[in-house]
């Protein structure tokens, strides 16, 4: 079984920064992606950004609407996945969920979905 663990969300004014954090923790294969969705109320979960374990590639995506302001990375010996979210506005604003879905090939994202295991979610607000 595994457990995922998210932390960091909060208020934050427009132009401001937080930076997520989550921990991943029982039997975890190293070929594996981990990944932020989030969901704002009214709208689908969408994926945010999304990272490979060193083992598959250690390549990352990104949203669109995110690139160049957020950065995903890993520390793959303690499972744990990071969101630095910069230059934030109010459509950032929801719930943000940590993810993580093994990995068939390597180099290759797993399918974007509800597949894998799921951390509780944790809020972001931005005001405006």
């Amino acid at each position: 079984q595994v457990q995922l663990v998210e932390s960091g969300g909060g208020l934050v004014q427009a132009g401001g920064s937080l930076r997520l954090s989550c921990a991943a923790s029982g039997t975890i294969f190293s070929n594996n992606a981990m990944a932020w969705y989030r969901q704002a109320p009214g709208k689908q979960r969408e994926l945010v950004a999304a990272i490979l374990s060193g083992n598959s590639g250690g390549f990352t995506k990104y949203a669109d609407s995110v690139k160049g302001r957020f950065t995903i990375s890993r520390d793959n010996a303690k499972n744990t996945v990071l969101l630095q979210m910069n230059s934030l506005t109010p459509e950032d604003t929801a719930v943000y969920y940590c993810n993580l879905q093994y990995v068939s090939r390597w180099g290759v994202f797993p399918a974007e979905g509800r597949q894998g295991y799921w951390g509780q979610g944790t809020q972001v607000t931005v005001s405006s």
